[in-house]
């Protein structure tokens, strides 16, 4: 039987950006001075992005307009605390102006505390694998609460802490600290930074078990410096939890990973108030590694075969273990055919309502991205956006997939017939 799908009251619908994405010439964080080294592992550097650090309030009347009820973007610490110590009262008077166009168009703020990039003073301070960084972390995150959290509606303290082990297993980045000096972009960082290789830790690259401890410890005083000036406030972080799988004889190899990539960071999440899950499809693993999609297969622009049901895996893995509520903070499509977006997105929202069905507590879906973006290491060239962005004159085109999924939002999710949608 089958028709509509009720959601819960209150359940947010949204689009996501992250600051160093969207907003531009953010010159003081350690991804710009990455972009910028000789041997740099981005494909172009981020420049004006698709300059919404300027057009934010524009950009937040077309995410409203198109029925959405939520925005999740982050804060730029590198323009907050540009110096150790030094904060920028009118950086916050800035985010204060974004969270009050939210609220003028009806949009609940969810907003990331941390989205990858961290100021360059502490990458050369050592970064995510020092032990003072948890501690800077929570000053910054109260100096920002102070100012800021009477208008946010949902705080995530970092953005996807264990990206860095699933990069690793496809085959990006995760080399051991000692041989970080024979990657030419470490080098160059640490003698611009005037530090060991070793040293250079920034929080996407860094696979080592300091940086595991430094991030959760982090997170945890960040939490607490947040709920201890707003205890309502719902805290919690974002993972990057594909739906890992196993092809023949790989079984103790997808465990393995499952468990480092995905279980022990929902596991150290049991205290928070909700977890968010970020998932774009699966990784299949044999007993040699990663499997890569068969030729006949439909792929992302990353060479991924599309799979939109890794979603429901994700959200029954992440309820099953972390036994909170769950969020979807970020869920989507790399491609340059918004037909193929609109199937990808339809299955996925379905695979929400099924775990809805079964009393799972999903509290949001929230879409990545808003706009087509710069998607760090790949540059400009993976479109992800629901709405498109020409750079060279910075107008924005909603795309069907934005339409779409902005009228589930505006019904609450009633439109939905899961008859209709793809097994």
């Amino acid at each position: 039987m089958t028709t509509s799908q009720s959601f819960p009251t209150n359940f947010l619908w949204g689009v996501a950006t992250a600051a160093h994405q969207v907003e531009g010439n953010n010159v003081n964080n350690d991804s710009w001075f990455l972009e910028q080294l000789p041997g740099t592992i981005f494909a172009e550097p981020s420049g004006d992005a698709v300059d919404h650090y300027h057009r934010y309030r524009e950009d937040i009347a077309l995410i409203a307009s198109l029925g959405f009820t939520t925005y999740r973007f982050s804060l730029e610490w590198a323009r907050i605390e540009p110096e150790e110590g030094q904060f920028s009262t009118a950086e916050l008077h800035h985010y204060r102006r974004v969270l009050e166009a939210c609220h003028e168009h009806g949009l609940t703020p969810v907003v990331t505390f941390h989205h990858f990039t961290s100021p360059r003073w502490l990458l050369a301070a050592g970064g995510w694998e020092d032990s003072a960084t948890p501690e800077l972390f929570a000053r910054y995150c109260d100096r920002v609460t102070e100012h800021l959290g009477d208008l946010i509606g949902v705080a995530c303290t970092l953005n996807e802490p264990n990206l860095p082990w699933l990069l690793k297993e496809i085959g990006i980045g995760g080399g051991p600290a000692e041989s970080r000096g024979e990657v030419p972009v470490w080098a160059a960082a640490a003698e611009a930074l005037g530090i060991e290789a070793a040293r250079v830790a920034p929080f996407q690259f860094t696979v080592s078990q300091a940086g595991f401890d430094v991030k959760l410890a982090a997170h945890r005083a960040g939490r607490d410096a947040i709920k201890a000036r707003y205890p309502e406030l719902m805290v919690g972080w974002t993972l990057a939890n594909s739906d890992i799988q196993a092809a023949e004889g790989g079984k103790d190899n997808a465990d393995r990973i499952r468990s480092e990539v995905n279980e022990r960071f929902l596991e150290v999440s049991r205290g928070d108030d909700f977890i968010g899950i970020q998932t774009y499809g699966r990784h299949v693993f044999g007993p040699d590694g990663l499997v890569v999609a068969a030729a006949d297969v439909n792929t992302n622009q990353m060479g991924e075969d599309i799979y939109p049901h890794g979603l429901e895996a994700t959200i029954r893995e992440a309820a099953r273990v972390a036994q909170i509520p769950v969020i979807v903070t970020e869920n989507g499509l790399a491609t340059e055919d918004d037909t193929q977006r609109l199937d990808y997105l339809r299955t996925a929202v379905a695979g929400v309502a099924s775990c809805l069905a079964d009393g799972i507590d999903v509290r949001g879906y929230i879409a990545w991205t808003a706009f087509d973006n710069f998607e760090w290491i790949f540059g400009y060239v993976p479109k992800f956006g629901l709405i498109a962005v020409d750079r060279a004159t910075q107008e924005r085109t909603p795309k069907p997939s934005a339409h779409w999924l902005g009228s589930v939002a505006q019904t609450n999710g009633a439109s939905l017939n899961l008859e209709t949608q793809p097994a």
